[in-house]
C-alpha cells in the first residue's frame, strides 16, 4: 500500500511528537521526519522530499515557516506545503499562499480532520480550516466588489450618490441636467455592473455595507 510521506516542521517538541504519533498510527501515512528548526528544515527537506510538509509559521528564529516555503518550494516543487499554525490573520494567510503553500490549517484542528487535509493536499486539493476558508472567500468577495465599484463611470457614481440621498429619477435628471431616459439607462448600467437588482442593494454595495 502506497503511503503518504509527511514531514513536520515545528519548534514545539510536544506538538511535533503528538502530530508525528497521529500520522504514524494512521494507515496509509508515514511521518518520515519531525524537524524543530528552520536551519534543519533548509538542510534536510531537499533530501527527504516528502509528499507533504506540515509547516509552522513561527519557528522562533529569524526565518519563519513562510520564508522556508518560499525558499524550498522551487527546490522541491513536488512537495506540498501546508501551514499548520495558530495564526488566523489575513496577512499571514495570503503571504503563505503567495509563498507557495497549498493548504492552511489551524493547530486546533481535530486529528481526523488533520489526516483528511493531508490526504486532500496529497491528492491535489487545497485544504483549509473552515475559519481560514471563510476569510479567503471574504477577501476575494471584497476584491471582486472593489473591482465592480471601479468599473463605474464618474457619471454613474454621481447618480449613485444621488440615489443614496433618496432622490427620484426625475430629481436626479434635473440635478445633473440630463433627460429622464438617460438617468434610467445609467441606473440600469449601475445595477448591471454591481450585480444588484435595486437601489438599496446598489447603495449598500457602493458604501461597503
Amino acid at each position: 500500500m502506497e503511503q503518504i510521506t509527511v514531514c513536520i516542521v515545528d519548534d514545539n517538541s510536544q506538538l511535533r511528537d503528538a502530530l508525528g504519533e497521529i500520522i504514524s498510527m494512521a494507515p496509509g501515512y508515514c511521518c518520515v521526519a519531525a524537524i524543530g528548526t528552520a536551519e534543519e528544515a533548509m538542510e534536510h527537506l531537499p533530501n527527504i522530499r516528502p509528499n507533504v510538509v506540515l509547516m509552522d509559521i513561527n519557528l522562533s528564529s529569524n526565518e519563519s515557516g513562510i520564508d522556508l516555503v518560499r525558499a524550498l518550494k522551487p527546490v522541491i516543487p513536488q512537495t506540498n506545503f501546508m501551514m499548520c499554525t495558530v495564526y488566523e490573520e489575513n496577512e499571514k494567510i495570503f503571504e503563505a499562499l503567495r509563498a507557495g503553500a497549498s493548504g492552511y490549517i489551524l493547530k486546533k484542528t481535530a486529528p481526523a480532520r488533520m489526516l483528511e487535509a493531508i490526504k486532500e493536499l496529497y491528492q491535489g486539493g487545497s485544504p483549509m480550516s473552515s475559519e481560514i476558508a471563510r476569510k479567503v472567500v471574504a477577501a476575494f468577495q471584497q476584491k471582486s466588489e472593489d473591482q465592480e465599484i471601479k468599473s463605474l463611470s464618474t457619471r454613474e457614481k454621481e447618480i449613485l450618490e444621488l440615489l443614496s440621498k433618496g432622490l427620484m429619477y426625475k430629481e436626479i435628471a434635473a440635478e445633473l441636467f440630463l433627460s429622464l431616459e438617460t438617468v434610467r439607462k445609467h441606473v440600469y448600467h449601475i445595477y448591471e455592473k454591481l450585480h444588484v437588482a435595486n437601489r438599496v442593494a446598489a447603495v449598500n454595495k457602493f458604501y461597503g455595507r
